[in-house]
This record gives C-alpha cells, sequence and structure tokens, in this order.
C-alpha cells in the first residue's frame, strides 16, 4: 500500500494547484499591470530602495495583485509576514497578531500585517490599528475593493497611504495567458476573435482570465480550436462588476448622468445599458432621468420632464424587456436636448438667499387686507393689478423691502429658454421705465 505522505505527493498535489496561484510573480519586478507602483520608477520600487515602509491601503478592484504584492513587498524589505481577513477575524484574532508582532519586534524584526478586505471590520476594529501603527508594531497594508474615504476611519487613513491598484488591461491579461501558455508548454486552444473575447470576458481581472484559461484547456478535445460561439458555449460569462450598494453603482450612475449632460447619446446609452445588464432596478434609473431633466435641461427644453415621466410610467406599465426601451428612448432625448442649468443654480441661489435672511416680511402692497386692522396697517395698499395693467405687466418690486430686488434666474439663450430670456429682458425694460428708472 502507498504511503499517502510520501515526499511525492505533495509536489502531485502542487501541481495541481490553480493556474493563477502557480503563476504567481517571485520579485514585485514581476507583476504585471502594476507598473505605477511596481515598476523600475514605481511607488513601492522607490519605497523599497529608500529601506523604510509606512503603512499603506491597496484600493483596487479583485483579481489585479494586492495580496501578492503585499506579501513580495515583506520579502523584499525583510518583513514578517501575517496575513488576516476581515471577513473571518475579530478583535481576539487582532489583539493574537498584535502580541506576536510585538514579540518579534522585541526580537529585532519587524512585522508587515495584510489585511485583505480591511473595510469589512467596523470602526471600533479598525480604530484598534491605530496604537500599533503608531509605535511601528506593525506596518499595515490592509487591501479593499471599495472607496477608502467612505469605508476607512478618517484617523487611520491619516496614516496610511493610499496606492490605487488599476483593472488589467488588454496588454496586461495577454501577458499572463502568454506566461500561462508558458508554463502549461501548450498554446491555449482559441482562434484570435475568440481569444480576445476572452480578455473582454475576465474584465479586467488577472485571475479570472486565468481561470477562464483553466476551463478552455479542461474542455478542448485533442486539436480542437474554439471560436467565440464555441469559447462561450464552455464558459460561463462573468456576471459584470458591479455591486448595487457600493462603488460600482455609483460609478456607472456618474457616467451615465455627465453622457447626457455632455449631449453624447452613444455614450449615455452605453451606461444606461450596462447598468440593465448588470441587474440595476429599470426604476431607479427612471428616477435618475427625472432628475437629469430638471437639472441639466430644465427650461431649455419643458418636454423633458414630460418625456422622462412617459418614460418611467410606460416601463410600470409594461414592465421588463419592453419597458427598457422607454427609458433608453428617454436617456436619448435627454442626452440631445438643449442644456440647461438655469433653473438648478437659481433654485440653490433662492434657497441660500431665503436661508440668509431670515422671515423677512414681504411688502405690505402685496399682501391682502381681510379684516379692518390689516387694512388700517397699510396692508395690500397699492397693489396694482397686473392684468389691469398696460402689457399685462405692472413693474412692482414684490421682494421685502429689507432686502431690495435680486436676480437668481439667469436663463441662457439656447433652447426654449432663448425666448424665456426675451421676455424677462422685455419686462425687465418696462419695470425700469414705470418705476422712472
Amino acid at each position: 500500500m502507498s504511503d499517502l505522505f510520501a515526499p511525492h505527493v505533495p509536489d502531485e498535489l502542487a501541481n495541481r494547484r490553480p493556474l493563477a496561484d502557480r503563476l504567481r510573480p517571485a520579485s514585485l519586478a514581476e507583476v504585471s499591470g502594476q507598473e505605477h507602483l511596481t515598476g523600475e520608477d514605481g511607488v513601492l520600487t522607490r519605497m523599497i530602495a529608500s529601506g523604510t515602509l509606512g503603512s499603506m491601503i491597496f484600493w483596487g478592484p479583485p483579481g489585479t495583485g494586492k495580496t501578492t504584492v503585499a506579501r513580495l513587498l515583506s520579502g523584499e524589505a525583510g518583513l514578517a509576514f501575517e496575513q488576516i481577513s476581515a471577513i473571518f477575524s475579530g478583535v481576539a484574532d487582532l489583539k493574537k497578531v498584535f502580541e506576536t508582532a510585538r514579540a518579534r519586534r522585541m526580537n529585532g524584526r519587524q512585522t508587515l500585517l495584510f489585511v485583505d478586505e480591511i473595510h469589512r471590520f467596523n470602526r471600533a476594529q479598525q480604530d484598534s490599528f491605530l496604537p500599533v501603527m503608531e509605535d511601528g508594531t506593525v506596518i499595515l497594508v490592509g487591501a479593499t475593493t471599495e472607496n477608502p474615504s467612505f469605508e476607512l476611519n478618517a484617523a487611520l487613513l491619516s496614516r496610511a497611504r493610499v496606492l490605487t491598484f488599476k483593472p488589467h488591461d488588454e496588454t496586461s491579461i495577454e501577458h499572463l495567458l502568454s506566461r500561462a501558455e508558458a508554463m502549461e508548454a501548450r498554446p491555449l486552444p482559441l482562434d484570435p476573435e475568440a481569444r480576445a473575447s476572452l480578455i473582454r470576458m475576465a474584465d479586467g481581472d488577472g485571475r479570472a482570465s486565468l481561470t477562464l484559461a483553466e476551463e478552455v484547456w479542461r474542455a478542448a478535445r485533442p486539436g480542437e480550436i474554439f471560436d467565440t460561439e464555441g469559447l462561450a458555449r464552455i464558459v460561463q460569462r462573468r456576471a459584470p462588476v458591479y455591486d448595487k450598494g457600493q462603488d460600482g453603482h455609483y460609478n456607472l450612475i456618474s457616467a451615465l448622468h455627465k453622457s447626457v449632460r455632455g449631449s453624447d447619446p452613444d455614450a449615455a446609452l452605453y451606461y444606461l445599458c450596462r447598468m440593465f445588464d448588470a441587474g440595476e432596478d429599470p426604476l431607479f434609473l427612471g428616477r435618475r432621468l427625472v432628475r437629469m431633466a430638471v437639472e441639466d435641461i430644465g427650461l431649455a427644453d419643458p418636454q423633458a420632464l414630460v418625456v422622462c415621466n412617459a418614460a418611467k410610467d410606460a416601463y410600470d406599465f409594461l414592465g421588463s424587456p419592453e419597458g427598457e426601451l422607454a427609458l433608453a428612448q428617454a436617456c436619448v432625448y435627454l442626452a440631445t436636448a438643449p442644456k440647461s442649468n438655469g433653473v438648478y443654480v437659481a433654485y440653490k441661489s433662492a434657497m441660500r438667499a431665503a436661508k440668509e435672511n431670515g422671515s423677512l416680511l414681504p411688502p405690505k402692497h402685496i399682501l391682502n387686507a381681510p379684516t379692518k386692522l390689516m387694512k388700517g396697517e397699510g396692508y395690500g395698499d397699492g397693489y396694482r393689478y397686473d392684468h389691469d395693467e398696460p402689457d399685462a405687466f405692472s413693474g412692482q418690486d414684490y421682494f421685502p423691502e429689507k432686502m431690495g430686488r435680486r436676480q437668481f434666474y439667469d436663463p441662457p439663450e439656447r433652447g426654449f429658454e432663448r425666448e424665456i430670456r426675451k421676455r424677462l429682458d422685455w419686462w425687465a425694460k418696462l419695470r425700469r421705465e414705470r418705476n422712472g428708472q
């Protein structure tokens, strides 16, 4: 009977490790896709050369090498490496790690503590890192896929440098696939179009690209070459990198809004469809389109709000997938409409004035006087009924006397607001004439 613990067994098991694990770089110089950090003139390369490391937060999407870089960094800096995950660790685990690091420091060796998913720790747990960072017990390297500005304590961020990891581009993914082919001593059984499709499926995730490559090799029969359709049959397309409650959500809605504001219907449609494809609630998108209509189009095209409300109601009536077309139509309408934030700016300015000037009484001539007392106080005196005036315009002042006349709304000469501006300019001229100015 063979010995299960014979030395050759671990080697066999090692060969069965995932391809991504077997292809891990052996040095920072071998890291692909993060040249701004690990290249010859990269931030981390310079830190290593200086002989001093500070605490850092690695921020970037999955599969960009955050864990690998942290491990290599500790090796090249001669530091002990400790790794924990915020998903599986609690206060007791942190205390144990800190005690080990203190003992190690007493013996003259510092510890690089890598905390994966550090944003999962609550505020109190994040605060527990502060003393050991300050006294040099550990050099903290936290990894997160979420925006550190929103997810990490200000105190923690003030003691750590945020380094951004970029998604792998096509060149970087191609480099990883070439390394995998060299390790496997066989080419990927894909035609050029299918290979390009696999790279797109990876969606900037290096680990995912290697996992997909493994699936292709497992599925291929001897001599078989897959085209794009064949690849789609054997590889399940990865879900878009998108979390409706996190950065992906806010990044895409921001891109959609700014594409509409920038009058680019093609880009706007693309981001709208990205969000549809990711499973976003279409009614949420309908509400956002309504917001764009009042913020970025306004009275330059008063129909924009009507169109967006109709599209929202159409989706509510039709449901999915037919209703999405109504939202797409509204999206294109907004992107191609004349743009104005005149009402939006006027509203903010008027709101600021309302808060700054307190409870000023309107001028008495525009106040009703339903009682003798109020009539005696001058309420309603001198009011001129505009419909009885020439051009149906009296030119009276309606602002509180202590505040003086203000202008909040300044319509641009675009779209329907050209006509509004002509009207306002005409009334301003009449007001000056009728008030002897």
